[in-house]
């Protein structure tokens, strides 16, 4: 799970305009009443750069984003991210979450054990993300190497091709700024642009995963839409927009703060597909658990 506090450069986004007259709906259960979403715009394939044929969420549509365990999705919720682990929510488009530069929790200590030579290290040691101790960064330095992560993330891929999903994204593309000089983000963006093709053979969309520094180049590597933590509260949003058409954004209720979200759902310059969420992404019925959803029109259509 990618970490809201360490993980992004706080850079000014270009203006990008979005339809107003949004409305905010707190839901503090997935279930109940119909919750007001606009009807999304159809789904479409990817334009340049992507895979053809590879069909991309729907524009302006209802999000939800479930990494810490999945739950029913509140009504009209259209878009779910959820870990490869877990199912899809078969709500209408499921993106599967995938950590391909960085080990996993859980499993770091294995994949140390069998795969040593995929791990980065320093002065003997693997190297942990300072923000997540649990996980170790993969060295993505030589060609040889990223050919090596690629087939160790295909079954991954490929899994959540057969269990229904409709997209990836790929995790920790900027795990270069925490490698201490050893990686670059050439190196990251070789191994981004093979992912992009091992998703788009397996039939998927890609989303690329913040890093908005690099979002041409992401993009010109073939991937397909965004998804973005907290792109408002950092103001990179229409960094991404003027790329994508599609940018699935989540926004950290002790980042931005609840009494700030309504204000983010009128701001012109966010994405069409916006949630509120606790920052340990919880499940309902534990304590702290927040999820709000800001329906809005059609989104934009900022294009390079």
């Amino acid at each position: 799970m990618d970490p809201v506090d360490d993980r992004r450069l706080r850079r000014t986004s270009s203006a990008c305009a979005v339809a107003a007259g949004l409305v905010l709906v707190l839901a503090s259960a997935p279930t109940g009443a119909a919750s007001g979403f606009p009807t999304p715009s159809p789904t479409s394939t990817t334009s340049a750069g992507g895979g053809p044929g590879v069909r991309l969420p729907p524009v302006g549509a209802g999000f939800d984003y479930q990494l810490g365990g999945p739950y029913p999705p509140a009504p009209g919720v259209r878009v779910v991210v959820r870990d490869r682990t877990e199912p899809p929510a078969g709500v209408g488009y499921d993106v599967c979450y995938v950590n391909g530069f960085q080990t996993q929790p859980g499993e770091s200590a294995a994949l140390l054990r069998e795969h040593p030579d995929l791990v980065l290290h320093v002065g003997g040691k693997p190297l942990v993300d300072p923000g997540w101790p649990d996980e170790y960064l993969f060295d993505t330095s030589t060609p040889a190497r990223r050919a090596a992560l690629v087939e160790l993330v295909r079954p991954w891929v490929h899994g959540c091709a057969d269990d229904g999903y409709d997209a990836v994204e790929i995790d920790n593309l900027d795990s270069f700024t925490r490698s201490s000089g050893r990686l670059s983000a050439d190196d990251n963006l070789a191994l981004a642009a093979d992912y992009a093709a091992l998703a788009h053979d397996a039939g998927l969309a890609i989303g690329q995963k913040n890093t908005a520094e690099e979002t041409a180049r992401v993009r010109a590597a073939g991937y397909d839409f965004a998804v973005t933590e907290s792109c408002v509260e950092f103001e990179e949003c229409g960094t991404y927009l003027a790329h994508y058409d599609v940018v699935l954004d989540v926004e950290y209720v002790d980042e931005l703060g609840a009494d700030a979200f309504p204000a983010a759902c009128a701001d012109p310059d966010r994405p069409s597909s916006m949630v509120l969420r606790d920052h340990d992404l919880l499940t309902p019925g534990e304590p702290g658990f927040v999820v709000r959803h800001c329906p809005g029109s059609a989104g934009p259509r900022c294009r390079r």
